[in-house]
């Protein structure tokens, strides 16, 4: 039997936002492996072996996952959103760099799934209508310096900024900091949304200017979305108008 990987994105947390692509290969896997709580999100039958790991493990998970291909498995490893912003694609494809050489003829597919950053844009309204880019705030794989150079390249250069992982209980202060270049490369008056639990029943709005915000008004299930000088509020809605004058 030959095994094979496809890593699948699970979308931002509503069933039906799941792809028909990525519930067929549920459908053919014999092993899932992720997340703890992304792995929840499949349902259990005969001949499925789940396997659910912490979330700071993700090139050992990617290795298990080429380890069970490499012996005929048909695995899937699951990322919430889709797998290749800021999740488990590119950590497969490190583990794989750095595998054995047999590993390269492995079968390996990558199944996109809808980000929490495109859910959120799309619940607000079109606030990601021009050019825009996506900055992950975790300084766990990159220094905290490199991720304000960023910041303040990104809001000098005119994007619409989508951020991942604003704010954690082991690093409170960091989003307080982004707070603050954000400010000062954009003024008070620049809006910045909050979508918390976006798709869930639990889901939360909020649009507010630079100068109303406060790092409480995020968590690590915060996606935020920073407009450019253009974006505005149009009833309830946010979006940033396709043509630059």
């Amino acid at each position: 039997m030959s095994g094979w990987v496809r890593v699948a994105g699970l979308g931002p947390g509503r069933d039906d936002l799941v792809t028909d692509e990525v519930r067929a290969v549920l459908i053919e896997a014999t092993d899932v492996i992720g997340y703890i709580p992304y792995v929840r999100r499949v349902p259990p039958r005969d001949g499925l072996t789940l396997h659910a790991t912490d979330n700071r493990v993700e090139v050992d998970r990617a290795t298990h996952a080429l380890e069970l291909a490499a012996g005929g498995r048909r695995v899937v490893v699951v990322s919430s959103g889709d797998p290749g912003v800021f999740a488990m694609a590119s950590a497969l494809f490190e583990a794989l760099e750095n595998g054995p050489a047999e590993w390269l003829d492995t079968d390996i597919r990558i199944l996109p799934g809808i980000t929490a950053m495109l859910a959120a844009a799309a619940r607000l309204g079109a606030p990601l209508g021009h050019d825009f880019c996506a900055i992950n705030l975790s300084d766990n794989l990159k220094p905290w310096s490199l991720i304000e150079t960023r910041l303040r390249l990104a809001a000098q250069a005119g994007f619409a900024m989508a951020f991942y992982n604003p704010r954690s209980n082991a690093r409170p202060h960091q989003f307080s900091e982004a707070l603050k270049i954000l400010r000062e490369e954009c003024g008070p008056d620049r809006l910045i949304s909050f979508a918390r639990d976006v798709s869930k029943p639990t889901e939360q709005l909020r649009t507010v200017t630079l100068s109303e915000a406060t790092p409480e008004m995020a968590d690590m299930r915060t996606v935020i979305i920073v407009g450019n000088a253009d974006t505005r509020r149009i009833g309830q809605h946010v979006y940033t108008p396709r043509q630059v004058v």
